[in-house]
């Protein structure tokens, strides 16, 4: 196993843990948890309206099924596909949670999404010298 393999499945590993926290604070939220404070700019505080539990139970697979790939479910293309992907819906997650109203928001999530942001970057299967990940260079698999 290289160095960068290494890496990649460490940073898997931590990203799929961030993600999984975010799961779980999404479906705490569709719950019924008092956080609106803290999410969606902070303009709810106490339980959010029923349209937005809705829209963080909706949240609760995707973020499972991102946790799932970063941890490593999937071939080398999917998986590098995916947390590339993921990586820039949290980049422009962390510029939201920065223009966000709520400070309570802006401490939690801003770290939370420039932290899986940049862990999901590293996770991603690196391209190896034969071309796209997971082909040779007769460009078959």
């Amino acid at each position: 196993m290289t160095r960068s393999t290494k890496t990649e499945r460490r940073a898997g590993r931590v990203a799929a843990a961030l993600l999984t926290g975010v799961a779980g604070f999404q479906l705490a939220m569709a719950a019924g948890a008092p956080w609106g404070a803290v999410a969606y700019g902070g303009g709810h505080a106490g339980v959010l309206p029923d349209e937005l539990r809705v829209t963080s139970a909706v949240a609760v697979p995707v973020y499972a099924a991102l946790a799932a790939v970063a941890a490593g479910a999937g071939g080398p293309r999917l998986r590098r596909a995916v947390l590339r992907g993921t990586t820039a819906l949290l980049v422009v997650g962390c510029a939201v949670n920065l223009a966000s109203p709520s400070l309570p928001e802006r401490m939690i999530w801003v770290p939370v999404s420039a932290a899986a942001a940049v862990l999901t970057w590293r996770a991603a299967p690196a391209r190896t010298a034969a071309g796209p990940v997971g082909r040779t260079a007769t460009g078959t698999a």
